[in-house]
C-alpha cells in the first residue's frame, strides 16, 4: 500500500455518496506520457449524476502534434462507478493500482488548434476508432484531502492526487497495439463544482522516472506553490513563480519557466516546451471557460527531462 498523506483514506478512490447538491461531481483524471514514443494524453470523467449525465473527455496525441480528441456528456442515473461513453476506470487495489479503460471513435485532427471553435472542428474531422488500455500504479504517496459540506467551496471540497507509473496498450483503427510505458498523474475530486467557480489558475504537472514527480499550482497571474514527490516522501516548494509565453497574441501556452524556492531555501528552475495543445472550454449558463490543455517537456535545473501535461483555466473576463 502506497503511503497515504491528509485525511483521505485508502477507500476514498471509489465513488461516494450522492451529495444533495444540483451540482455535485465526482470526477476521477489520470493523464499518461511515454517519453520513448512521444505521445500522451488524459482521460478525464465527471459524474453528475443530479443533473443526469457524466463530463467524459479523451485525448492522446502523436508525435507528429496532431491528436484524437472526444467529450461527450452520456446520460447517467448514478454514482455507483466510472462507466460512460466508452470510457471505464476500475479501481483494482485502492491507493495503488488503477485501470483505464476506452474504447470509441473520437475526433482525428491533424491540427489540434480545429478545436477553437468545437462546432466545426467537430463536423470538419473525420472520427476514427481507437482503444486505450492502461494500468496505473502508484510511484508516489497518495495525497489530499476530506473537506466538510458547507464549506462554499464550488469547485474541489474533496481531493486526492498520486504520481503513478502508466503501462499498456494504444490501439488505432485495425493496427497492431502499441505498447505503452510511461508515468503521469492521477487526480480524483468529489463534491460540488462549478467550473465557473475559480477566476484562473494554471496547472502545471510532470513525472521524470519513478523517484522524481512534481506539480505546481499557481493563480492566473503566476504566483503559487507546489511539491516534489521524491520516492514515498513530498518536498513542498514554499513559492514558485510561473513565466509564460502564449503564441502570437493568443491566449495559447507554448513555453514556460518556474522559478522555485524549496522550504529550505533552495531555488529550482523548471522549463517547459508544449510538444501538442489543444483548447478546451467549458460552457455553463451561456458563459464560457477557457482551458488549454499542453502535452509538455520539462527540464530541471540539474537536466533531467521528464514529461506531463500544463493546463491553464480562464474565466471569460480575465
Amino acid at each position: 500500500m502506497a503511503k497515504i498523506i491528509g485525511n483521505i483514506r485508502p477507500e476514498d478512490d471509489y465513488t461516494h455518496e450522492l451529495g444533495p447538491e444540483a451540482n455535485f461531481n465526482e470526477s476521477v483524471y489520470f493523464n499518461f506520457f511515454d517519453r520513448q514514443q512521444s505521445r500522451g494524453g488524459f482521460v478525464r470523467i465527471g459524474n453528475r449524476a443530479n443533473e443526469g449525465y457524466a463530463e467524459v473527455t479523451v485525448i492522446v496525441w502523436n508525435p507528429d502534434g496532431s491528436a484524437y480528441f472526444n467529450y461527450a456528456k452520456p446520460d447517467i442515473s448514478d454514482n455507483d462507478s466510472w462507466n460512460a461513453g466508452g470510457l471505464t476506470i476500475d479501481v483494482q487495489n485502492p491507493g495503488e493500482r488503477v485501470r483505464t479503460l476506452y474504447t470509441g471513435e473520437p475526433l482525428f485532427m491533424s491540427n489540434p488548434l480545429d478545436m477553437k471553435d468545437p462546432g466545426k472542428a467537430f463536423k470538419a474531422n473525420p472520427r476514427r476508432p481507437i482503444k486505450l488500455d492502461l494500468i496505473h500504479t502508484a510511484v508516489g504517496p497518495l495525497y489530499g484531502h476530506v473537506g466538510k459540506a458547507g464549506d462554499g467551496n464550488e469547485f474541489a471540497r474533496s481531493h486526492s492526487e498520486q504520481h503513478m507509473s502508466v503501462a499498456g496498450t494504444l490501439t488505432l483503427a485495425d493496427e497492431e497495439p502499441i505498447r505503452f510505458s510511461g508515468w503521469g498523474l492521477r487526480d480524483h475530486s468529489w463534491g460540488p463544482r462549478f467550473w465557473q467557480a475559480t477566476p484562473s489558475y494554471r496547472w502545471i504537472t510532470g513525472n521524470f522516472g519513478d523517484d522524481l514527480g512534481m506539480v505546481i499550482t499557481t493563480n492566473g497571474d503566476g504566483v503559487g506553490r507546489g511539491l516534489f514527490q521524491q520516492g514515498s516522501e513530498l518536498i513542498r516548494m514554499k513559492s514558485a513563480v510561473l513565466t509564460t509565453e502564449y503564441l502570437n497574441d493568443s491566449r495559447y501556452h507554448s513555453r514556460l519557466t518556474a522559478d522555485i524556492v524549496m522550504q529550505d531555501g533552495a531555488q529550482r528552475k523548471l522549463t517547459g516546451r508544449v510538444m501538442g495543445y489543444i483548447p478546451l472550454r467549458n460552457r455553463r449558463s451561456g458563459a464560457n471557460t477557457y482551458v488549454g490543455e499542453g502535452m509538455t517537456e520539462y527540464t530541471l535545473d540539474d537536466g533531467r527531462v521528464g514529461y506531463g501535461l500544463s493546463e491553464y483555466l480562464d474565466q471569460p473576463n480575465s
